[in-house]
């Protein structure tokens, strides 16, 4: 259990955020190919409108959306997978 004590859990962070982009666009790039359209098959949820705060000065908004589908969710498996593998 030695090398467990090691591992850096940023870079666990790193690697799981570079599994959900990247399966995300690879998600993307194959929504219009018939065999790997799967892929691309997801959800999206989070504020339909953002938050507006507005303080005379100055103003903030506030928006978040997620959208995750198949290849995001293989992109993470495959991170913890590589992480392990450190």
């Amino acid at each position: 259990m030695a090398g467990v004590a090691n591992k850096n859990y940023w870079t666990l962070l790193i690697i799981l955020l570079s599994g959900i982009v990247l399966g995300g666009f690879i998600g993307y790039l194959c929504r219009n190919v018939s065999f790997l359209s799967w892929l691309n098959y997801g959800q999206t949820f989070g504020l339909s409108s953002p938050v507006v705060l507005d303080l005379g000065i100055l103003v903030l908004t506030f928006g978040l959306t997620i959208s995750i589908n198949i290849a995001s969710i293989i992109g993470i498996i495959l991170g913890i997978i590589i992480y392990k593998k450190l």
